[in-house]
């Protein structure tokens, strides 16, 4: 039932229809505000689906981060909740309408010994227990420190051998080595239940950061570097692990499965991954590690047990020089006027320059000279140099005398491997009795 009201402006009139039993607009308010929690109902539902990793890890590393960060928090509680709860009480006892108060009103107020003494005191405790606690967790949970405990009340003992697992961030995918099995995977990691882990990590190119959040707190990847994280999983289950530092564009999608098994259901994961015809040598991996996005799970049978260790020093392709080598060769002075070597496989460009030398076609050296007579004597021990290995270099493979071989540590660079003849590279023999060397590129 409804009635019709008529109002007019001006010259004009215009009919509403209006229920019979008019809705106020509070009580409409009201209505929609009683309405809208169950429109989020659904999301509540889904939410309660979620597992908060964090507060909730499989290992006992991340469980006594999780501890630490929980000590932390209900420590500074102890400040908060009862400032939060005398904010309350004060606005409310002291409001304007609260005639009774009036007489305590002491407006000439301007010190109390025992008030900053509970101000000062509190604080001070509450920064010296948490400092404390925090610099032992610090130390006792330190990455690079080797595991004394498997769980709480189980110690590590010489039973529980530790797995090593060697892993490189690529763009945008992960590469897991197993040197203790000889196998490999792209995308997928493994571990028994109860068996310490040691993860060996390095990048290929650019920083990320490897984050398993059930096993143990994230540890930065970075290249020509190797961090270390020791790690147990405890609980059986298959989690996630990502990188935790944005690293391009594919940085979404640079997520893996690590999988905590039982140790027969890890022996046959091995020997699934043994099965594959894939091996991951070095050409191999110079492909795997160009960009790429959404990688399948990969397996790879065998695996160059060198591999590592280059991807570490960057020297995967052959002909580069090793990072070890370039550092031994600083450590002893610098290569001097004894040793000259060509500067291609010290460049580390990754793609603009791989496989061309650095100042154009021509092959180019690195030299220093300190005195005219020094510059004399190499000059003179040059010329003998080409003279007796020009026959013998023009039939030489170039790779094969820019191995690096030649320069690591404790042993002495091969003349051989490190002279060149000059008219076949177009530089003009040294001129005895200069100061100094015009023929050469000097870095």
């Amino acid at each position: 039932m409804s009635r019709i009201c008529r109002w007019g402006y001006g010259a004009s009139a215009m009919t509403e229809t209006v229920p019979a039993h008019p809705v106020s607009l509070a009580r409409r308010v009201m209505s929609s505000r009683l309405i809208r929690p169950l429109a989020l109902a659904p999301l509540m539902a889904a939410l309660a689906g979620c597992e908060a990793i964090v507060l909730s890890p499989a290992g006992d590393i991340a469980i006594q981060q999780r501890d630490l960060l929980v000590f932390s928090v209900l420590l500074m509680l102890v400040v908060i909740i009862p400032v939060m709860a005398l904010t309350i009480f004060f606005a409310w006892k002291y409001r304007a309408s609260n005639k009774a108060v009036e007489k305590d009103y002491d407006p000439d107020w301007d010190h109390s010994t025992h008030l900053e003494l509970v101000i000062w005191a509190v604080p001070l405790l509450i920064i010296i227990c948490l400092g404390a606690v925090t610099w032992a967790g610090t130390h006792l949970l330190d990455p690079y420190r080797p595991l004394d405990r498997i769980k709480d009340g189980h110690a590590v003992t010489e039973d529980h051998q530790t797995l090593q697992v060697e892993v490189v961030a690529l763009d945008w995918k992960w590469l897991f080595i197993y040197p203790e099995y000889g196998i490999a995977t792209v995308n997928e990691l493994a571990a028994p239940v109860d068996r310490p882990v040691r993860f060996h990590i390095t990048s290929s190119g650019v920083m990320n950061s490897f984050y398993v959040p059930a096993m143990a707190g994230q540890i930065y990847a970075m290249p020509g570097m190797e961090t270390k994280l020791h790690a147990v999983i405890n609980r059986p289950g298959e989690y996630v692990g990502f990188s935790a530092n944005y690293s391009g564009d594919g940085f979404s999608n640079m997520r893996f499965a690590f999988k905590g098994m039982e140790q027969a259901d890890f022996d046959q994961w091995v020997a699934k991954a043994r099965a594959g015809a894939n091996t991951l040598d070095r050409e191999t991996y110079l492909e795997l590690e160009k960009p790429s996005e959404k990688v399948p799970v990969t397996y790879y049978g065998s695996v160059d047990p060198l591999l590592f260790n280059a991807v570490v020093n960057m020297c995967v392709q052959p002909g580069k020089m090793c990072m070890g080598e370039m550092m031994d060769i600083d450590r002893k002075g610098g290569l001097g006027l004894a040793a000259v070597s060509n500067t291609w496989p010290l460049v580390y460009d990754k793609f603009a320059r791989r496989g061309d030398a650095v100042f154009g076609s021509g092959e180019s050296y690195v030299m220093q000279v300190c005195t005219p007579l020094e510059a004399e004597r190499a000059a003179i021990e040059a010329n003998l140099r080409r003279q007796a290995n020009a026959v013998t270099l023009q039939r030489a493979d170039p790779f094969a005398r820019l191995t690096g071989r030649g320069l690591v540590p404790g042993q002495t660079p091969v003349p051989a491997a490190v002279a060149v003849n000059a008219a076949q590279n177009g530089i003009p023999p040294l001129s005895v009795g200069t100061a100094s060397v015009t023929s050469v590129s000097q870095s």
